[in-house]
């Protein structure tokens, strides 16, 4: 009986144990709703993260789990966060799944030189200054329809002074075309991706005119061309830079911005100025919110029959909704947009406006309208910024504000403080995207952010009202000034000594680990809470121990990278500037590249670089002439790299050439006691990546390298 008894007592003990973390969920059901957006964004990011892409009987079982999940919830209060957890989950995978599926169109498979026809429906500039013309309705000479890209976007290379480009007008041209490239090392951004969710199939550019076939067609465009006439009517009254700012920062086109403008706000953090997201927006619909509640309740008949906070709330809805449209609908313009909707929507159902449960609403809404914008910094630093703010100044509530400060300095403090929470909340995201942190970032927001809020943004809503009256032009002269301030501001910040850190790049894990250990910390209460520490504590540890390869080629072959004492020396100080600048940045390194090139790794002439790694002596053969050195170098290099494809390489030559690195991508070599390991860009077989492409790779193992001759 008394084993009996033991065995029955063991059994309970074992059923209390599981039972006992769900009803640890039942005591905080009031903080678990925020979970929903998290464990939908964990799906979508263990989706993403997949190397081949997931057939039909995943989205099956994803479907069982979601059924599964709510009937559990249905059924047992009990068990209804375990089975709404699981369903979030499997929501997120097949929200992304579906959202990919969608979107897939055809991507060049070749590169093209030829006849370029379309549309044009977005201007922009490329880092080099150049203007882009994105172009839909295209059609390539020999490419049949469905083979060829439904967007394509292409840089202008000199003067083109003939053509003023506006949306609708279909253009012909002859330009170079290919696919969008993948990560220039393993790990890093993926911009062909991302073009293939923005559904551009081609990139390249052309050094011949641009001639216009026809003008839009009436209704063609509506929105895309009232941006531009409002940004050209704008620019008319606002001169140089400072109209380009305001014009960009007001209906989204910053064609008229130069690199150099840019690079200034980012460098003094205040990029964030010219995006239209979350402050512009709110800066807008602040103003008109404020403009209809008080305006109306100046008027006793209005004000006493009609909730003035409620109409104000509708017509700044409307207002952000048009703002949103405008400014071309991107993504940081949706999200906040939604944030913003869900805010005015507590409004006018007499709800607290700002919390963690409205900021999870929106959350989820472009989680599920638009699963890859979890991947994007945009998304990362917007809602890292909202729920530090929510946070912070709710555990300030009451003690500081109402006690302690005088009425005078509370937008002072209030200003100072919301810059110092979203800098720091900020940063984390910033460092790892951007490999950069702006030292002198918070006194940059400090000197601008109100210039912005109660200058630039008001006098454009008063501008819109005016225009019919022909009186834009004075708040157009004060949004003009303000746009001085700022990017003077910017400018001087910027040039400050030390205003940019150099951050080296995290590992792939540091900031998923870093992003849940913080949201941990950030949802639940009590003693468990301080559990959040350790995954925030491991994610700066895998920051900080992250290594960064020996050696780094190019997708061509063209330029190599080589970690040394002094930073990593590049083969060469021109060509390649987009991998070039890459690889330095998540480097941590702010060296221009031909200041790296300069640096000791490699020797001998030009297009026969020479070094060592891992005590090999490593050749690198570029240039016309290449493959002529390829049998003298072979005997004496332990490993050739050449940016050629060679019919005949001599045998047993230790070779990679641009037949290998088309199928492998860019490499990333390391070195340990075993010798050289590499690892390929290339190797997912998602519907985003390029076609497979079958070839030899030579055995790169150190064991079968054999030592440079002596």
């Amino acid at each position: 009986m008394g084993l009996g008894n033991r065995g029955v007592g063991n059994k309970v003990a074992v059923a209390r144990a599981l039972i006992a973390p769900l009803e640890a969920l039942q005591t905080a059901r009031g903080l678990l709703f925020p979970w929903i957006a998290v464990l939908i964004g964990c799906g979508i990011g263990i989706w993403f993260t997949l190397e081949s892409e997931p057939g039909a009987g995943s989205y099956a079982l994803a479907a069982l789990l979601v059924a599964g999940g709510l009937g559990l919830g249905w059924r047992s209060e009990l068990a209804r966060p375990l089975g709404l957890a699981v369903a979030a989950l499997a929501i997120g995978w097949s929200a992304a799944g579906i959202r990919a599926h969608s979107l897939d169109a055809p991507m060049l498979t070749f590169r093209y030189y030829g006849p370029v026809e379309g549309r044009i429906v977005k201007i922009d500039r490329s880092q080099s200054d150049a203007l882009r013309l994105t172009l839909d309705q295209v059609v390539l000479q020999r490419v049949s329809p469905e083979r060829t890209p439904l967007r394509v976007r292409v840089s202008l290379q000199g003067e083109q002074d003939w053509l003023k480009p506006t949306p609708g007008q279909v253009v012909i041209l002859t330009a170079h075309l290919a696919a969008p490239e993948g990560p220039v090392e393993p790990g890093a951004f993926d911009f062909r991706r991302m073009a293939f969710f923005d559904q551009l199939g081609a990139v390249g550019y052309t050094r011949t005119p641009v001639l216009l076939l026809e003008e839009p067609t009436d209704g063609a465009l509506p929105i895309d061309r009232l941006r531009t006439w409002l940004t050209l009517g704008m620019l008319a009254h606002m001169e140089g830079q400072p109209g380009a700012f305001a014009a960009g920062a007001m209906t989204g086109d910053r064609s008229a911005i130069t690199e150099d403008t840019v690079q200034a706000l980012r460098d003094s953090s205040l990029a964030h100025l010219l995006a239209i997201s979350g402050m512009n927006m709110a800066f807008l619909t602040a103003f008109v919110f404020a403009l209809f509640r008080y305006g109306l309740a100046l008027i006793p008949f209005i004000a006493l029959r009609v909730n003035t906070k409620k109409v104000a709330a509708l017509v700044s809805l409307a207002v952000a909704l048009f703002y949103l449209l405008l400014s071309g609908a991107n993504v940081a313009t949706e999200r906040a947009f939604i944030m913003i909707a869900v805010l005015l929507g507590a409004v006018l159902l007499d709800r607290r406006a700002l919390t963690l449960r409205s900021v999870a609403v929106a959350a989820m809404i472009l989680l599920l309208l638009k699963p890859e914008s979890l991947l994007e910094p945009g998304f990362q630093m917007s809602f890292a910024a909202t729920v530090a703010l929510i946070v912070g100044f709710a555990a300030l509530d009451g003690s500081i504000y109402r006690e302690r400060l005088p009425r005078w300095l509370m937008p002072v403090f209030t200003l100072v403080l919301s810059s110092l929470i979203g800098g720091l909340s900020t940063a984390p995201y910033a460092a790892a995207h951007f490999n950069r942190f702006t030292d002198y970032g918070l006194l940059a927001n400090v000197l601008t952010v109100p210039v912005m809020g109660a200058v630039i943004m008001p006098a454009g809503a008063v501008a819109a009202l005016l225009a019919p009256i022909g009186l834009a032009w004075l708040p157009l002269w004060f949004m003009e000034q303000g746009a001085r301030w700022i990017l003077f501001v910017a400018h001087w910040i910027a040039g400050l000594e030390g205003a940019v850190t150099a951050i080296p790049a995290p590992g792939p894990w540091a900031l998923p680990v870093f992003t849940l250990g913080a949201i941990w910390l950030i949802l639940w209460r009590g003693r468990v809470q301080l559990l959040g520490l350790l995954p925030v504590l491991a994610a700066l540890a895998l920051w900080v121990t992250a290594e960064r390869p020996v050696l780094l080629v190019s997708g061509d072959g063209r330029l190599l990278g080589l970690a040394g004492p002094e930073g990593r020396a590049l083969s060469a100080p021109k060509g390649g500037g987009f991998a070039a600048e890459n690889w330095l940045q998540n480097d941590g390194d702010l060296l221009p590249q031909a200041k790296a090139a300069e640096r000791p790794g490699f020797d001998g002439p030009k297009g026969e670089r020479w070094f060592t790694l891992a005590g090999l002596r490593v050749v690198s053969l570029t240039g016309k002439g290449a493959e002529a050195k390829l049998a003298r170098v072979c005997v004496e290099a332990a490993l050739v790299i050449l940016a050629a494809e060679p019919e005949l390489p001599p045998e047993d030559c230790p070779l990679i050439d641009q037949r290998t690195l088309a199928a492998t991508g860019p490499l990333a070599i390391w070195t340990d006691a075993g010798g050289i390991l590499i690892e390929p860009t290339k190797g997912a077989r998602r519907l985003w990546s390029p076609p497979a492409r079958e070839v030899e790779l030579p055995s790169l193992l150190a064991s079968d390298l054999r030592p440079a001759a002596q």
